[in-house]
């Protein structure tokens, strides 16, 4: 542990116990959800802090929940849309499919993997390259119940991947669907939705079942300039490649303590800016993803007592059909072509168990294994590379899988096991303490504590003192990349680390203002990067260390029955500790305001103002920095009309504002990846 934050974690730990001790007496009762309720209005509760359904104020972590009300509101249509409005979180773009960046507290990475996202609390994350998959393609908002967001370390119960932040997606039940829904949606850049949705009980089984389909064009913006722009053979300026076809679907079973879901989802997408960021018009991007768990939860399994035990299966496939330089390009008449397919399973068994027989304590104990398995790939290409910059041409798209391909298959096990205590140790005051070991078959262990101490400060105000550390593992890309000089594998990598300290404060001064402030200090090291050899290509290495501190200010007023105020404050600092200089492409400062205005009954008007600001470049990037923008939208609604039918109509970028996020360096892309114009959505929905 850094020597800073170990001492400033166990003086505040400290100095907080002693206070506790010195102000009041004994053992004490812990407060149930219904005094909390009461003390602090009606809060929303949230499961990933701890594992467990707990009132988010006494959360051992800083927590945001965002519900389906909030999503309609807001005329989301997509997950991204949701994650820009959580404090601390900006979504910027990879050049690469324009795949999201989900930058949690100025830890910005090409991939992203330092985020873990789940569905119903189980990782879809990708071995190949630890994100969620190169082919993303978005996430559709229509059956999503709530969303559910912790900021900082979570690998003490969620283990790999649980660093920057954690994602739950939480999908409908019947309950939340409660009879038939269909919707329609239509847009700029020609993009259509339609989907439907069942809620309701056959057999003795509730069931819950979603199907969705949706096509666009993509926004039409320019790329003026790019990796070839010094050559005739550009073709830049030209659009951004971002259409995309995508099939989402769901089916939820559930009886008694039993419950089965399954999920499909399929994308066949564009390349963006192109893969080696030269523009690849007629590039596409097809993928599959398949997901199953059984879940079985007693919460009365034997007295005080809850046993939970899950298997779950996830399938990814990812087929990359790529121009990488245009036709044209000496020696390639067709272009340089190059098409990786890879195929992935993953196996999972976990099994949990809550005890709460122990006076005051909640004891929380988990094991389980994984399987992830890297089981096929397939190559061919007309190229081959045997130095940087070198490209000689086979004749023909030849298949090179046996040859010389971009990796061999690979596997992996992982075992876990975790114990975690929630302890009311005197009144008012509580002490989550947690431990995770995660032993992996090809790099050995890693153990990862939590420390979380929450002060019910006054009827209306909380206090957490928070310290955590967790591990992402070297992703198969960084390991085993073959033959390939933009990027080669090193098998001796060891995990990439990072260790936390938070302050927050929940203040609720009256009843219709809830308050919060978070403040944050961090460090990473280890970090994996692909770092330049001498022979100018690049080996993956533990090659980095960086630091970042700042802060959150959410607030919310319900300043009548009518109008909801509401919004939130990110500042951040993030240095390279190699250069001390910021370590690039995340915004110092963001801005996110909204006004919910209910006009008229059974009529809302929602406006946002997002504002990004004060993005640096990386050190090695000597381009200027990125300008800030800011954009504002709109979203007029009707709800449940005598009709059965809703109305949505919502502008996004109203402004028109010319907003960009940083393309990677050292700029192959130097004007930076353009987001969408002003573009309108029209969106009906019926409830049958």
């Amino acid at each position: 542990m850094n020597k800073s934050i170990a001492r400033l974690t166990v003086a505040a730990l400290a100095v907080a116990v002693a206070v506790a001790w010195s102000a009041g007496a004994g053992a004490s009762q812990e407060m149930d959800e219904e005094d909390l309720a009461l003390a602090y209005g009606d809060k929303p509760f949230v499961s990933i802090a701890s594992g467990a359904r707990q009132p988010i104020a006494r959360a051992p972590s800083v927590a945001t929940v965002v519900t389906a009300e909030d999503i309609a509101a807001i005329g989301a249509a997509d997950l991204d849309d949701v994650l820009e409005t959580v404090p601390g979180v900006h979504v910027a773009r990879s050049g690469a499919a324009y795949n999201p960046v989900y930058t949690i507290r100025g830890i910005h990475t090409q991939y992203n993997p330092q985020v873990l996202m789940l569905v119903n609390g189980i990782p879809i994350t990708s071995v190949y390259t630890g994100n969620r998959s190169l082919i993303w393609g978005g996430m559709p908002v229509e059956n999503i119940a709530r969303i559910e967001v912790i900021r900082g370390p979570g690998s003490a119960l969620y283990g790999a991947d649980a660093f920057s932040g954690v994602i739950n997606i939480i999908t409908k039940t019947s309950a939340d669907i409660d009879g038939t829904q269909i919707g329609l949606r239509a847009g700029s850049f020609n993009s259509r939705d339609a989907w439907v949705q069942h809620g309701g009980t056959w057999g003795g089984l509730d069931v819950a079942g979603y199907l969705r389909v949706g096509a666009t064009d993509g926004q039409r913006q320019i790329i003026s300039a790019d990796a070839l722009s010094a050559t005739p053979f550009s073709l830049a300026p030209g659009q951004v490649n971002l259409g995309r076809d995508a099939v989402d679907t769901r089916l939820d079973l559930a009886r008694d303590q039993w419950r089965l879901r399954a999920g499909y989802q399929q994308r066949d997408m564009g390349t963006g800016t192109g893969t080696a960021q030269a523009l690849d018009p007629k590039g596409r991007y097809f993928g599959e993803r398949i997901s199953t768990d059984l879940t079985y939860q007693n919460t009365n399994f034997a007295p005080d007592l809850d046993v939970t035990a899950q298997a779950s299966y996830f399938y990814l496939t990812e087929q990359l059909n790529l121009t990488l330089y245009p036709a044209g390009f000496p020696g390639f008449p067709d272009g340089v072509i190059g098409n990786p397919y890879r195929w992935e399973r993953h196996l999972r068994f976990n099994l949990s168990a809550a005890y709460t027989g122990l006076q005051n304590h909640k004891l929380r104990l988990g094991a389980g294994s994984q399987d992830d398995d890297l089981y096929r790939i397939q190559e061919t290409k007309n190229f081959s590379q045997p130095a940087p910059g070198v490209l000689l041409p086979l004749g023909s798209v030849q298949d090179v899988t046996g040859s010389a391909p971009f990796m061999h298959p690979h596997s992996r096990n992982v075992n876990h096991a975790y114990v975690q205590d929630e302890w009311a140790f005197t009144q008012d005051w509580y002490l989550t303490a947690g431990v995770r070991r995660d032993q992996y078959s090809d790099f050995g262990g890693t153990t990862n504590p939590r420390l979380a101490l929450v002060w019910e400060t006054a009827y209306n105000l909380t206090s957490k003192l928070l310290y955590g550390r967790a591990f992402r593992p070297p992703s198969f890309s960084e390991l085993y990349l073959l033959n390939n000089p933009v990027g080669l594998g090193n098998p001796n990598l060891k995990p990439e680390s990072i260790e936390s300290v938070e302050l927050a404060f929940a203040w609720q001064p009256v009843s219709t203002v809830q308050t919060n402030l978070n403040l944050f200090h961090y460090r990473m090291k280890d970090i994996l990067r692909f770092v330049r050899n001498p022979d100018a290509s690049f080996t993956a290495q533990n090659a980095g260390q960086q630091r970042g501190q700042g802060l959150e200010v959410e607030l919310a007023w319900e300043a009548s029955q009518s109008l909801r105020l509401s919004g939130n404050y990110a500042q951040q600092r993030s240095i390279d500790e190699s250069t001390n200089q910021d370590a690039g492409n995340a915004p110092r400062h963001h801005v996110y305001v909204r006004a919910d205005w209910r006009f008229m009954p059974r009529w809302t008007l929602d406006t946002q103002l997002n504002h990004v600001a004060g993005r640096k470049r990386e050190p090695s990037d000597t381009r200027l920095p990125i300008a800030d923008y800011h954009t504002v939208d709109l979203t007029l609604r009707s709800q449940k009309q005598n009709s059965g039918w809703d109305f949505a109509f919502t502008v996004r970028n109203l402004f028109n504002a010319d907003a960009r996020e940083p393309s990677p360096a050292p700029g192959l892309i130097p004007n930076d990846l353009p987001l969408a114009t002003r573009e309108w959505r029209f969106e009906l929905r019926h409830q049958l």
